[in-house]
């Protein structure tokens, strides 16, 4: 996955997996160390312009915020349970529901 890609799944702008699966987004609370690292080193954002975007989409009422889980592990059996589900974690990922996705 490109930055790119990674960036609008992220900002809810792309809604469909490319086999139309709908994307459910799983992020951590926006002063979490692994939130900050994520949206800094992978999108290049950081977490107050992610929070202006979903603020945004949610009061213009063109969007939704994704959904905010409380730890690293609830975030991991969310996605492991939930189609269509991406969120990110920190290290290795023991669970076979769950494909990893490098973003280049």
């Amino acid at each position: 996955m490109t930055r790119n890609e990674a960036r609008l799944f992220f900002t809810m702008r792309l809604k469909n997996w490319p086999n139309g699966t709908l994307v459910k987004v799983f992020v951590l609370p926006d002063n979490n160390a692994l939130h900050n690292r994520f949206s800094n080193e992978v999108l290049g954002l950081y977490p107050y312009q992610l929070r202006r975007v979903w603020d945004r989409q949610i009061f213009s009422g063109t969007g939704q915020a994704p959904t905010t889980v409380s730890s690293e592990q609830e975030m991991l059996d969310r996605i492991a349970t939930t189609p269509g589900a991406i969120g990110y974690a920190d290290g290795p990922i023991d669970n076979s529901s769950i494909r990893l996705l490098e973003v280049r």
